[in-house]
């Protein structure tokens, strides 16, 4: 058995997997807002009630954190939870579990969730992308994560939006938390589409009311999709350019909105440098819990 630990922005979920994939034991709670020392005692709680719910001790832990470590400091930089930038998160887990951790970015833990037994199973090149409150990526290649030499293997939220269209006012575009403009992430999280909506609109309205009011026939939502799914159409185009993966596979809030699935592949061969796109489009097929599943296979079975 291992566990694995998923720290998201609004909650930390936590499973015990057994060596079958079975999923033994599974607990939620809040993520802490801003405040590190608790997130930490969070994570630590959580990993006693789980041991306590299998009746073991002293389980592999592996965790899937928004951001990246810093291979030559081993801190965290990049996270959207910026309260844990700059810490060092697996030598602090490290000392408060009294055991050797396993850490990798939440989109690394779910393109591995979906490479092994999820949407994209055999699949030789595997890219996964978080739509929720932050846009994150991970590359998995022949069963294997990309780390990357500078600990950034497959992330492409703070890239700029590819080709930025001018009667859409693209260009510098909405300011990102990173400190630059027009990323993707500023354009493609849940946040950024109910913001993009708010700038064209002059209303405020969440991705889900967005998504209703598009289903009932209102236009202006139906106008902020599309141009939402033309970006990532533009945004995925330019992955596929570079990695030419066999599965793409969606996961967070927005991978939700089953429309994504059909127009985005309909759009994204403008962009792409080929006479024909194979790549596969896909949701994760577990779900919000994948991310989870990728960071307990941090740790290999036996």
């Amino acid at each position: 058995m291992r566990i694995g630990i998923d720290l998201g922005g609004t909650k930390i979920e936590g499973i015990v997997m057994a060596d079958d994939s079975a999923v033994l034991a599974r607990r939620r709670i809040a993520t802490p807002q801003g405040d590190y020392a608790a997130t930490l005692a969070c994570i630590a709680g959580l990993v006693t009630d789980l041991e306590r719910d299998v009746g073991r001790t002293a389980l592999p832990v592996g965790i899937g954190h928004p951001g990246a470590l810093t291979p030559a400091t081993g801190r965290l930089k990049n996270s959207n939870s910026v309260c844990l930038n700059d810490r060092p998160l697996q030598h602090d887990l490290e000392h408060a579990l009294q055991r050797a951790l396993r850490l990798a970015n939440d989109a690394n833990c779910l393109a591995l969730s979906e490479s092994v037994d999820g949407a994209a199973t055999q699949a030789g090149t595997v890219f996964a992308v978080i739509l929720g409150t932050g846009v994150g990526g991970g590359l998995v290649v022949d069963g294997k994560l990309l780390g990357g030499a500078n600990g950034i293997g497959g992330e492409w939220g703070h890239n700029g939006l590819p080709r930025p269209r001018a009667d859409w006012n693209e260009s510098p575009g909405p300011a990102c938390w990173c400190g630059r403009e027009g990323c993707i992430e500023a354009w493609l999280s849940g946040p950024a589409l109910a913001a993009d909506h708010r700038r064209v609109t002059g209303h405020s309205r969440s991705p889900e009311q967005i998504v209703d009011d598009a289903a009932h026939g209102d236009a202006a939502a139906e106008a902020t999709l599309q141009r939402y799914e033309d970006r990532l159409a533009r945004a995925l185009a330019g992955v596929i350019n570079i990695v030419d993966p066999d599965v793409i596979v969606l996961g967070g809030g927005l991978s939700k909105l089953d429309r994504l699935y059909r127009s985005v592949p309909a759009l994204w061969g403008r962009a792409i440098f080929s006479d024909e796109v194979t790549t596969r489009l896909l949701p994760a097929q577990h779900g919000d819990s994948s991310g989870v599943r990728g960071a307990a296979r941090l740790w290999p079975p036996g």
